[in-house]
């Protein structure tokens, strides 16, 4: 039987392994439980049912067994599931982003130090930053249960003990404080903040979301997410603007102690205000656009650091 093409998913990141699609013999192979998620469509290709829950994080454990050596993964009920292809994206730019004070070269090993805000419970891009390119992390969360399941995840993976630490935001007024100390150095920050500003607004963008998926069934109000979410995963007040505009409050408190900061912006229509106030605290900023699964997407990264001082960075 001849192997199935996958199409290329050019818009991804030239080095993600996942630009070929999901090689379902593989995966099924490395994990059998897979398997019975798989069915072939009327293209004639394998694939599973994105718009059900347990069939994401059974392909996310594949993925993560497959790609990755990480043999012993799982979530809570109604946490956040990723999407691990566009996660694996947010990691390859930043490399690039990393390359540009390293005379083109992408840092690697531990001492390239990220600190991932809202790392949730699946500790997705701390696995693939240590994966990919050998990076360390502390890993942050408000939520107790998210950082007792990271733990879970890190003892149950020893290639990941020495790499990812792990420390509760107790004060969720606050991102940095309580966190960064006056002896941490970071390479980099990495966030994926809360997207809506209510319940309400949440549910009824998933509800958008899972119809989309599923355009042949009733339509539902109350829907099942597919990529799960805990409330604060989901939401905040201030929605993803007000995050990200406290974040970059923040950061200017810790200028040399981080060389990038850097986050994921979903809306494209705040971005005019988060480069005002990124020129309020006058950081250097650019922007990186990137494609998260069917929509368009970006990071906004700044600095504090002159041209010299980057190019001085130790890695």
């Amino acid at each position: 039987m001849k192997p199935t093409k996958y199409p290329e998913k050019t818009n991804l990141h030239l080095r993600n392994l996942h630009r070929f699609g999901y090689n379902f013999e593989k995966l099924t192979q490395n994990c059998p439980e897979l398997g019975e998620f798989v069915f072939v469509n009327t293209h004639k290709i394998k694939t599973i049912d994105f718009s059900d829950p347990a069939a994401i994080k059974t392909l996310n454990k594949a993925l993560l067994i497959s790609d990755y050596d990480i043999h012993n993964w799982d979530i809570p009920e109604n946490f956040l599931c990723p999407p691990i292809p566009g996660r694996a994206d947010y990691i390859h730019y930043l490399a690039d982003l990393l390359a540009t004070t390293n005379n083109g070269v992408i840092p690697q090993g531990e001492t390239v130090m990220g600190l991932d805000i809202g790392i949730g419970a699946n500790c997705i891009y701390p696995i693939l930053g240590n994966s990919i390119y050998g990076w360390s992390f502390v890993g942050t969360d408000i939520n107790e249960n998210a950082i007792q399941n990271c733990k879970k995840i890190i003892e149950q993976n020893p290639k990941l003990i020495e790499a990812i630490s792990l420390q509760q935001q107790v004060n969720p007024r606050f991102i940095f404080k309580n966190i960064i100390e006056p002896e941490d150095k970071f390479t980099f920050t990495i966030c994926n903040p809360p997207f809506h500003s209510s319940q309400e607004e949440a549910t009824k963008s998933t509800a958008r979301k899972v119809n989309n998926l599923t355009p042949n069934a009733p339509k539902t109000t109350t829907p099942v997410l597919n990529f799960g979410g805990h409330n604060a995963e989901l939401w905040c007040e201030g929605g993803e603007l007000g995050f990200i505009k406290q974040m970059i409050y923040e950061s200017a408190k810790y200028p040399m102690q981080c060389l990038w900061f850097t986050t994921l912006v979903s809306k494209q229509s705040n971005l005019s205000t988060i480069y005002k106030t990124l020129n309020n605290v006058a950081a250097i900023h650019k922007t990186i656009d990137m494609a998260q699964g069917q929509k368009n997407s970006r990071i906004v990264a700044w600095t504090f650091m002159t041209e010299t001082q980057q190019k001085a960075w130790k890695f």
